[in-house]
């Protein structure tokens, strides 16, 4: 027989033979191993709820569709004025940062040199005149002696070279004095257009011209200006396509300019160059906008913008960006059933419009699409739509909750405390 005597005092026919002072605690742990046991068999979970999300009632409207580009201004016409001969600065006749008109002196150079050799050129060329006259007298007196034979024909053709090569003479000295006239006319440096000059370059006694045209001073043109900006091939096409659904031409559309301070310019502006290709390096397109400004107060080489007007896209539908998610070059929403049963759909997004995305494609007025919580979401699982205003209600309740039972136990304190006073 191997039973230990705890064994056998617990089997039913044993227990009347087990001696009476073992009966009570073996009882006590036949009880106790049954509470074990019972208590081993774990409750079946209960489901957990659908989660929360927030959701936003589609709805569709008119929208102002604009882009922005930035650029820089430049004038139609910067024309760098040099000096063409070389020579001493005599003069300089302008207001630096002045308007000035197309004819207008600007400096003077030291003329001296430049008038000694037009003089030398014209008695040069009267030389070569003198020289002329002779041949073609020689030429008269030796032709009736040729003709009777009375001197060789060598002389009379000797002659005539002479005359020949008098005029080639005097061409070559008149073409000196017109030379040394232009030289001489290079003095005197005038504004080959209206605009605003800028700064002068040189200062009176400075040597200019010397081994190259050396720069004297800047003339802008600033009624027209231009804006540069560069454009991606994207762009460029989503305004060409809004422009033939408008029925209107990118040269058409009009332009708002904005400077660097904020302000918009009074004039609105007009496309007036597209480049012709595209910059492989970049992508781009080189754009061209111009701009009255008859105020000159915009000048070269502002950093600016411009907005773009594409017109009215009517009913559009604009959903936070936020509640579009891009999984491998596409772009998807969860839409939420009147089971309120979650599916994902693919959409076509287009272009920013402030804090919203424009859909072009797959959503319509009056669905609904998760905001907030997108994590909690699968794929034909149910979840509890809420709104915004219905989420923030819900949190201002939470929010009084403990508040109140803050409240409640500082009312308990301040009973406890009068009562101990009062004892």
């Amino acid at each position: 027989m191997n039973q230990t005597w705890s064994e056998f005092c617990f089997s039913s026919p044993q227990m009347d033979r087990c001696p009476r002072r073992f009966r009570v605690p073996l009882a006590l742990l036949a009880a106790a191993a049954a509470i074990t046991a019972t208590s081993c068999k774990k409750a079946a979970p209960a489901a957990l709820p659908p989660p929360i999300v927030q959701v936003l009632d589609v709805m569709a409207t008119n929208v102002s569709l604009h882009t922005e580009f930035i650029g820089q201004l430049d004038s139609p016409q910067n024309v760098e004025v040099r000096a063409r001969v070389e020579a001493f600065v005599d003069k300089v006749l302008f207001i630096e940062g002045s308007e000035v008109k197309a004819g207008d002196p600007l400096f003077a150079l030291d003329k001296k040199p430049f008038e000694e050799k037009l003089a030398a050129a014209n008695g040069m060329l009267a030389e070569a005149k003198a020289a002329l006259n002779k041949y073609q007298k020689d030429v008269n007196r030796l032709m009736p002696l040729a003709e009777k034979r009375a001197i060789p024909q060598q002389d009379l053709d000797n002659a005539v070279a002479s005359v020949d090569v008098g005029k080639a003479n005097v061409q070559s000295a008149e073409a000196r004095v017109v030379s040394a006239k232009i030289d001489l006319g290079y003095c005197d440096v005038s504004a080959p257009l209206t605009g605003l000059i800028g700064a002068k370059q040189v200062s009176v006694g400075s040597l200019v011209g010397k081994g190259e045209p050396t720069l004297l001073a800047t003339i802008s043109q600033l009624d027209p200006i231009w804006f540069y900006c560069n454009i991606s091939e994207g762009q460029y096409l989503r305004s060409e396509s809004e422009a033939r659904r408008t029925g209107k031409k990118l040269a058409d559309l009009p332009i708002a300019l904005i400077l660097g301070d904020g302000s918009v310019h009074k004039d609105q502006g007009k496309f007036v160059f597209i480049d012709r290709a595209v910059d492989v390096k970049t992508g781009t397109l080189r754009v061209r906008a111009e701009f009255l400004n008859p105020d000159k107060v915009l000048r070269p080489g502002m950093f600016s913008r411009i907005k773009v007007d594409r017109g009215m896209r009517p009913n559009s539908i604009l959903v936070p960006e936020r509640a579009v998610t891009e999984l491998q070059g596409k772009s998807f929403v969860w839409v939420i059933g009147t089971d309120n049963v979650a599916t994902q759909r693919a959409v076509k997004p287009g272009e920013m419009i402030g804090e919203n995305l424009l859909i072009v494609e797959g959503l319509k007025a009056g669905e609904r699409i998760v905001t907030e919580g997108l994590q909690k979401v699968r794929e034909g699982a149910p979840v509890q739509p809420k709104t915004a205003a219905q989420i923030a209600e819900a949190a201002a309740e939470a929010a009084k909750v403990p508040e109140a039972g803050k409240h409640a136990e500082g009312t308990h304190a301040k009973q406890g405390e009068t009562k101990h006073g009062k004892e």
